[in-house]
């Protein structure tokens, strides 16, 4: 698939690039491309200064492999050429936005070295959970910077930023900081609840997810309320991707022909997360009429990653379900005994998961996160504001920039 811009030059481009799809997701990136192009704000503004951003591995740009060095390749190796700790072989989709925006893109929170927090901070990590688990992280196997931990941290900031401004030392050789009045400018983004979900997998059916979603979607509308008592206005909250199609959760996981529905994604699961989505949209919709003068946006990032799942060659690409880096020769090329980058021994043998030549053919990266090819195309939607509720085209705020 040939780049695409926010050009107006290139208008020609998107016509032709509409014609060979027939797609919600590209006839809407032809009208953000138009729009872009005749009704921007025309002075490269943006009334978005910076992004504070909260999750997990979908949108942490560092945060865990900063404390916790040891990220291999070939994570990374479309955009930046080297492990630079983030899930995908390139840029994630909060890359994108602040790119749109004309930012920088955001910087790890807990990135010691060569920090610069003048438009915002990442506080996602990968691995990370909405709710504290029942037992100790120490004894477990996931992330410690769960959302309440990554709030504070958020916390933390504001008030280091606010006694930096009160000094009059707000930079240093390391780490820059903003001005305070950068949090009522800035939007919040988050993208969490996936781990809290997959863990929780084997109760769909059983009658034992219910308390858990409620759990889930109440911390996150709690966490809204927290932001905005510290200035934010404008939240935006993603909701979970359809995990029954992820390779990571097809491959090996026994299963009855009627769980499969005709696109090879897992029913059940999908089912489980529509029923999330609702539950944290009727949340937002609450939070949202109890906070005056904010926007709280519910962003749909299910029903594009769907169609990218079940109609990958309509966008471009071959793969839906089949990961591009792992180990395996069935048709999703993923084992749970070997991740992406990583050696194992496998029945007396030493293997090791590996990237696919190209990429840009697969939706998914590892069998769990996705290539920075379908985070692009993800990007597209979001800027264009039309899978939000209630709709938010970026281009009414910004004068959006090149997507490189």
């Amino acid at each position: 698939m040939r780049p695409i811009t926010y050009c107006a030059g290139h208008i020609i481009d998107y016509f032709f690039l509409a014609k060979r799809v027939n797609s919600k997701i590209f006839i809407n990136m032809l009208l953000l491309f138009i729009l872009t192009s005749l009704v921007g704000l025309n002075n490269g503004e943006c009334e978005f200064k910076g992004i504070f951003n909260f999750g997990d591995s979908n949108s942490d740009t560092g945060a865990f492999f900063s404390a916790f060095p040891s990220q291999p390749p070939p994570f990374g190796m479309t955009y930046f050429k080297k492990p630079i700790g983030r899930a995908s072989d390139g840029r994630l989709i909060i890359d994108f936005v602040a790119q749109a925006i004309g930012i920088p893109y955001l910087n790890p929170y807990l990135e010691s070295i060569g920090s610069d927090f003048k438009h915002g901070a990442n506080y996602a990590t990968l691995d990370s959970y909405v709710l504290f688990p029942n037992t100790p992280v120490y004894i477990s196997d996931i992330s410690p910077f769960f959302l309440p931990i990554q709030l504070s941290q958020m916390k933390q900031f504001v008030t280091k930023v606010t006694e930096a401004d009160q000094q009059g030392t707000k930079c240093s050789s390391d780490t820059k900081l903003p001005s305070p009045d950068i949090f009522g400018k800035s939007l919040y983004t988050l993208y969490i609840g996936q781990n809290d979900f997959t863990n929780k997998l084997a109760d769909i059916g059983k009658g034992g997810m219910g308390e858990i979603l409620s759990q889930i979607v109440s911390q996150i509308a709690a966490t809204i309320k927290e932001l905005y008592d510290l200035g934010g206005r404008t939240f935006m909250v993603f909701n979970l991707a359809p995990v029954g199609c992820y390779p990571a959760l097809l491959a090996g996981i026994p299963r009855n022909s009627t769980d499969l529905d005709e696109f090879g994604c897992m029913v059940p699961y999908n089912n489980g997360v529509v029923n999330y989505n609702k539950l944290l949209k009727e949340a937002l919709k609450q939070t949202r009429e109890s906070l005056s003068n904010a926007s709280v946006i519910y962003v749909d990032i299910y029903s594009v990653l769907l169609e990218l799942f079940q109609h990958p060659s309509s966008h471009g690409l071959e793969y839906g379900t089949k990961a591009c880096c792992g180990y395996g020769v069935g048709e999703y090329n993923f084992d749970p005994k070997v991740y992406c980058g990583y050696n194992n021994k496998i029945d007396g043998k030493k293997v090791t998961a590996k990237a696919c030549d190209d990429p840009n053919k697969y939706v998914s990266w590892d069998g769990i996160h996705t290539t920075e090819v379908a985070n692009k195309l993800i990007a597209y939607a979001v800027l264009n504001g039309s899978y939000s509720d209630p709709p938010f085209p970026f281009q009414q705020h910004c004068d959006l920039q090149q997507i490189g």
